[in-house]
């Protein structure tokens, strides 16, 4: 069944030069490039009041974007019957607490068994809703929350949102090596130019900017607390490994285990078994997309990192005299 939506934007100052097509994907990542040029070929996309039927047409920055289109089933996904932790939940959203090994959406070598399945087992209405209504993601192995839209007027409001920067997202981690304060990463973001499944800092990439501060100190580790301003794919990864800092377990950006000098087995067991980036979504505020009331959530941290802290943490005072 078609619904009918009406996005309506400005154009970023920051994406001076790109085409039109690529500028509405910027602004609503939740729809596919496919559909977009679709909409603009078909007459569904004005610039500035006028119809503008040019996927690569250049935009300057600065303009009024308004689409008006028919929205159809994109894919038929199956839903399956996936346990999902869900902390809250009305007739509009509903926000979850993902735990790791699981994806979100479905994708090369994760055809199901991923977050959008049960969301679709869960609410079999979220079939109308592009995506399934997930708003923003998260790393397979990165727990925590999201929070995913129940009808395409709450997410076309939350991807305005989170594009606004209005959405807050406040992360837990523990990084490698020892971070003296807090700070603010201000790097743009893009594809590897050798490994296609990494992100790197890229002068030609999207912008991206992370805030974090100091939680605690180990010895020759910290844990962190993190916002995001926005949310480029490995975005806190990325940024932290840009520092030198990569996250405990994060393999793919360089966090090899590294135990302290004169670590005990327990310890350097500890780091070389944790498996996955020790990162957690431990918070989320918005204001709700269609009362305008501010909602939070907290989700604790998962027994995998409350352990790695503890143990790292019991190293630090073992050790203490030998800072003297």
């Amino acid at each position: 069944m078609a619904q009918k939506i009406e996005l309506t934007n400005t154009v970023n100052e920051s994406q001076l030069g790109l085409r039109l097509d690529q500028t509405i994907a910027e602004l609503y990542p939740d729809y596919s490039r496919s559909r977009i040029k679709e909409w603009i070929l078909n007459g569904m996309v004005s610039v500035n009041g006028e119809i503008v039927k040019k996927p690569r047409a250049k935009m300057m920055g600065g303009e009024a974007l308004v689409v008006n289109a028919d929205i159809e089933d994109e894919e038929r996904w199956i839903a399956q019957d996936i346990p999902l932790n869900i902390v809250y939940e009305d007739d509009d959203i509903l926000v979850i607490n993902k735990p790791r090994d699981l994806v979100v959406h479905p994708g090369a070598g994760t055809p199901d068994g991923t977050v959008l399945n049960g969301l679709l087992f869960h609410c079999p209405a979220l079939a109308e809703v592009p995506r399934a209504g997930i708003v923003h993601r998260l790393d397979k192995d990165t727990t925590g929350l999201m929070v995913v839209a129940k009808t395409i007027q709450s997410q076309t409001r939350l991807v305005r949102a989170l594009q606004k920067r209005k959405i807050t997202r406040e992360y837990e981690a523990i990084a490698i090596g020892k971070m003296v304060g807090g700070g603010t990463v201000e790097k743009p973001i893009g594809r590897h130019s050798t490994k296609r499944t990494c992100m790197a800092v890229h002068e030609l990439g999207k912008p991206a900017i992370t805030h974090y501060r100091v939680a605690e100190h180990f010895r020759e580790h910290t844990r962190l607390v993190l916002r995001l301003e926005t949310g480029r794919t490995h975005q806190i990864r990325v940024h932290m490994a840009y520092l030198s800092h990569p996250l405990v377990g994060d393999l793919q950006y360089g966090g090899r285990p590294r135990p302290p000098r004169n670590a005990s087995p327990e310890l350097i067991q500890a780091l070389r078994a944790f498996d996955r980036q020790a990162l957690h979504a431990r918070m989320l505020r918005l204001a709700h997309p269609m009362t305008g009331e501010i909602m939070e959530w907290h989700a604790p941290l998962p027994s995998d990192f409350v352990a790695m802290a503890e143990i790292l943490r019991k190293d630090k005072q073992e050790h203490q005299d030998d800072e003297y």
